[in-house]
């Protein structure tokens, strides 16, 4: 059985850090655009345009960050 829960644990870990990676924000966006995207469908919105612009915008800030968190070379 502890063998079982060790799978278990492995799995849900593997695909946390899948998700999640290196900066849990880039997921939450993609979370809470895909959820607004659905919300608004579901009132009869048209919002195909939401997805792409969040994960465009969130990518770009993303990168921002990297390179100004980044120490400078040398």
């Amino acid at each position: 059985m502890n063998a079982i829960w060790r799978g278990i644990k492995a799995f849900g870990s593997f695909w946390a850090d899948f998700i999640f990676g290196d900066d849990w924000t880039v997921a939450l966006a993609v979370g809470l655009a895909l959820l607004a995207t659905w919300g608004l469908l579901v009132l009869g919105v048209p919002a195909w345009w939401l997805l792409p612009v969040v994960v465009i915008g969130i990518t770009l800030l993303s990168l921002y960050r990297s390179q100004h968190d980044a120490p400078p070379p040398g």
